[in-house]
């Protein structure tokens, strides 16, 4: 039986930290190991979305403490992070990959942020799609 892999697109967000929650719950279920890929648009000089060495070691520790193995990849400005995704989830054959999605107003509603979208179209696995808890939560 080929061992089970999860990719989760991780940022040091709420969303990240939801989409890692979840990733945590379903390598759990499946006895799963997890790719943590970190990537970044590149489209400034500093970019909160690319995590630094301390936000990584904590969520390799959220992982681990719940007997989870973890890989991490981090990508450097390609500005493709849906392209980023994609590459990883094939090159290391993954079962499932995780996103966190953000909060929109109505209007942004009509329109999926273009990274999920493009991952939720385009993989050919399974993708989960979760929401950060609300502020009001």
């Amino acid at each position: 039986m080929e061992p089970v892999k999860i990719l989760v697109g991780y940022v040091p967000t709420p969303e990240g930290e939801a989409a890692l929650t979840a990733a945590a719950a379903e390598a759990e279920l499946r006895g799963a190991s997890v790719l943590l890929l970190n990537t970044s648009r590149g489209d400034a000089y500093i970019d909160a979305r690319y995590a630094n060495e301390e936000e990584l070691a904590a969520a390799q520790a959220r992982l681990r403490d719940r007997g989870v193995e973890v890989n991490i990849q981090q990508a450097v400005g390609t500005g493709d992070v849906a392209g980023e995704l994609l590459k990883a989830a094939a090159a290391e054959d993954v079962t499932l990959i995780v996103l966190g999605l953000r909060r929109r107003s109505p209007v942004g509603k009509l329109i999926l942020g273009s990274t999920a979208q493009r991952v939720l179209l385009e993989s050919p696995v399974p993708v989960l799609a979760v929401k950060a808890p609300s502020r009001h939560e």
